[in-house]
């Protein structure tokens, strides 16, 4: 437990990822350019850290939560970034949903310097965030994450290690597919019987406890019944992730049919001002195409 912890990422995840963790005892040290998601984890009993530096400089385990590949790596590798602080034998965790391809090259970067990193990217969304029973895919060298699995711990109730860097963050990619795809499937489907006249709410009711019930199901269609679109995980995010998986994809030579048409759809939400919306949000997608809103009766 005398690990000094470093979190990097204030978000709606990254908040209360951090205050589980202080919840849990740890001493943490915090960044974020949203000052008020920093004093709430000062009020909880953190430390503010001005830069990604002073955040390496006075952490044993340096945690990143940020939105894409391009601020991680300013925040690890840029001039007054984590890696120009931390110490040798530091431990960097990254949980953002990263490429496998950066989040590799970071890893190598860090090796150089003596400073170890697992990429830990999560699942489950804001509620489990906040409850602390994330499921935790992590890529990295097995003695590393035996050595800050207790932090892990700390954030969720499923930690995985998956294989060696960039294991995670495949394995994340492949989440974000199953997760929007189900939430794409039932949509459609909410739509149709929305359509045809009957109440889609004693519909859920009747299909959850067979082969289409999911936990994704369980998780969405009540907010789309309440037509609560408050973000647990933002379309502009997981646009960001299927981008990534395409590219990734096609790099690997595997075509992904579902996942590009999917990748428009998010595209077609967002010229719509949708972006800001919960991922449960593409209902309204397939909404506007037949004319009718999804709702209890």
């Amino acid at each position: 437990m005398s690990k000094k912890i470093g979190f990097i990422g204030l978000g709606i995840m990254g908040k209360p990822m951090a205050l589980n963790l202080l919840a849990k005892g740890y001493e943490v040290i915090v960044n974020d350019l949203n000052k008020e998601a920093v004093q709430t984890l000062i009020d909880a009993g953190a430390t503010a850290g001005d830069s990604a530096k002073i955040i390496g400089e006075n952490s044993d385990v340096i945690i990143t939560m940020l939105p894409a590949s391009h601020h991680v790596q300013q925040v690890v590798l840029g001039d007054n970034g984590v890696l120009s602080g931390a110490k040798k034998g530091a431990v960097i965790i990254d949980m953002s949903s990263i490429t496998p391809v950066v989040s590799k090259e970071i890893a190598a970067i860090a090796e150089k310097q003596g400073v170890e990193m697992l990429d830990a990217p999560v699942s489950g969304g804001e509620p489990k965030a906040k409850d602390g029973t994330l499921a935790i895919m992590v890529g990295g060298k097995e003695e590393v994450f035996e050595q800050v699995k207790d932090v892990l711990y700390a954030m969720g109730a499923e930690v995985t290690l998956v294989g060696g860097n960039g294991s995670g963050t495949t394995a994340k990619l492949a989440n974000q597919v199953i997760v929007n795809l189900n939430i794409a499937a039932m949509s459609e489907a909410l739509v149709l019987a929305a359509k045809a006249g009957i109440d889609v709410e004693k519909m859920y009711q009747a299909i959850r406890g067979g082969l289409a019930g999911s936990a994704v199901l369980d998780a969405k269609a009540p907010l789309i019944l309440d037509r609560n679109f408050v973000a647990g995980g933002r379309i502009d995010i997981n646009m960001k992730d299927i981008t990534n998986v395409m590219d990734t994809a096609h790099s690997l030579g595997v075509p992904m049919p579902l996942s590009s048409q999917l990748l428009e759809i998010f595209h077609a939400l967002k010229v719509d001002g949708k972006a800001a919306d919960d991922h449960g949000g593409i209902v309204q997608y397939f909404e506007k195409l037949a004319n009718v809103e999804v709702g209890r009766v």
